[in-house]
């Protein structure tokens, strides 16, 4: 035991720093991401969280995009800001500002792509290329592809991490996070995580692990039927847009098919009735996919930003990220799309 505590050898001697299950899903993560190392915790914020605290200290500046993940945008406006910890957010797809703002002084570029809930797409290698110019580590929030559609550690980025509650886990019966790529950034991570204490379960490992049995056919039955249900959707009356990767008429199709093996199961469409009050009575028509806040499951899951994603955000941040009230995200499961398509179109007859 005193070898294990040491580190002088391998071995397990307490659960909020180490545990067996949970180092078989780091491994798990580590390999299909291509990285030297992989550390998790308990939720996917957790693992964020444990990232920015870790490589940031007061008088360090963060570069990211204006509409990542809600609880990502808490932490960036929020919090870093009381740490003296410099942050500047960017239109997404605005490459020429983000390169900019960049070259102005970046210690840590923070990306998200596809990003939750409008699945906008950043060109990760340009971006990277960018931020090692600038002596900056990079961060990727693959949650979306998953390592099956996307791998940013191939296209420059120096670490890549997942809300694993998502599409790792599968089944919505899970919460973790886990984060890869250079041993020296991960273990720094990790040593803030042991001591901060957001380990991951094990039998939340466990669950995951299991989950990522059948991951890759998840992914492919998702992503084939996100593309179906976004083709439909495109093409009525009703739905005034549509937000999905493999739409050729979305502004970032060319960048993903370039740095996408595949579109992945989320989309995101809005009503022509642009109100929450319109998408209240949409919701309870839908048959087949369940109202909540979770995604990735087997299971469609369909909610409005305004009371999932970015809850945390008002209706006047959430506009200023491109976010209209409107909005509702789907999370494509692995039934018929045929089924999907119907109860779609059921739903959407009085609108």
């Amino acid at each position: 035991m005193a070898g294990c505590s040491t580190w002088k050898k391998k071995g397990h001697i307490y659960g909020r720093n180490t545990n067996p299950t949970v180092e078989v899903f780091e491994e798990k993560i580590r390999l299909l991401e291509g990285a030297e190392a992989a550390t998790s915790a308990a939720t996917g914020m957790g693992i964020i969280s444990s990232t920015l605290f870790a490589l940031l200290a007061p008088g360090k500046r963060v570069v990211s995009a204006k509409d990542t993940y809600g609880g990502t945008n808490v932490i960036f406006t929020e919090f870093l800001p009381k740490f003296q910890i410099g942050v500047k957010l960017c239109d997404t797809t605005d490459h020429n500002q983000i390169e900019a703002e960049i070259a102005k002084g970046c210690d840590l570029l923070y990306l998200e792509s596809p990003t939750n809930p409008t699945t906008k797409v950043v060109h990760l290698a340009r971006l990277s290329k960018a931020g090692k110019a600038a002596g900056a580590i990079i961060v990727v929030d693959n949650t979306f592809a998953t390592p099956i559609n996307q791998n940013p550690l191939e296209l420059g980025a120096d670490l890549v991490l997942h809300s694993a509650t998502k599409y790792l886990g599968g089944h919505a019966d899970a919460l973790g996070g886990v984060i890869c790529g250079t041993k020296e950034l991960v273990d720094r991570i990790y040593h803030f995580r042991e001591i901060n204490g957001a380990t991951l379960h094990p039998m939340a490992a466990d669950l995951l692990l299991r989950g990522m049995k059948t991951l890759d056919l998840r992914i492919q039955r998702q992503s084939s039927n996100a593309m179906a249900v976004a083709s439909y959707l495109e093409s009525h009356p009703a739905i005034e847009r549509v937000f999905y990767p493999g739409l050729s008429s979305h502004d970032g199709h060319v960048i993903a098919k370039e740095q996408m093996k595949g579109f992945g199961g989320m989309l995101s469409f809005m009503l022509k009735e642009n109100s929450l009050q319109a998408v209240s009575r949409f919701l309870p028509r839908l048959k087949f996919a369940h109202a909540a806040a979770n995604l990735g499951s087997v299971e469609t899951i369909v909610g409005p930003p305004a009371t999932t994603s970015h809850v945390e955000c008002t209706a006047a941040e959430r506009s200023a990220m491109g976010i209209p009230e409107s909005l509702i995200r789907y999370s494509t499961g692995i039934e018929d799309s045929a089924d999907l398509i119907a109860d779609l179109k059921q739903a959407l007859q009085s609108f």
